[in-house]
């Protein structure tokens, strides 16, 4: 009787482990899928203040054609953020579902301490 009760703990415990492994692969999906966003917004960030520069640099250069090198940056500009927007969510998407293959696909293994008390 008290070895049933000692393998139902040590079940039990075990549960108790897979919880909890499972609830930190989810916090570090959550931190990874975090990161990745705020990278993205980084470097649209970026991408958008380089534009902004090269922009100036043209306006200065051709002050005749002022609002036509505006609105054909800003569509550059616009066009390059909608790439990269896409490239995030396409990458996003395959993150996602490597994160979700990892956690779920759990294999339970009888540890190699374990003896089996007859």
């Amino acid at each position: 009787m008290a070895s049933q009760s000692q393998g139902i703990h040590q079940l039990l415990q075990a549960e108790k482990r897979a919880k909890d492994k499972l609830e930190e692969a989810k916090k570090r999906k959550a931190k990874r899928i975090r990161q990745a966003k705020e990278e993205a917004m980084v470097e649209a960030d970026q991408y958008r203040m380089q534009r902004d520069k090269a922009f100036r640099v043209k306006e200065a250069k051709a002050m005749g054609s002022q609002s036509n090198l505006a609105e054909e940056m800003e569509a550059q500009a616009l066009e390059r953020i909608a790439e990269l927007t896409g490239s995030y969510r396409r990458g996003a998407e395959g993150v996602l579902a490597r994160v979700l293959g990892m956690v779920c696909d759990v294999k339970p293994q009888v540890h190699l301490n374990f003896r089996a008390s007859d």
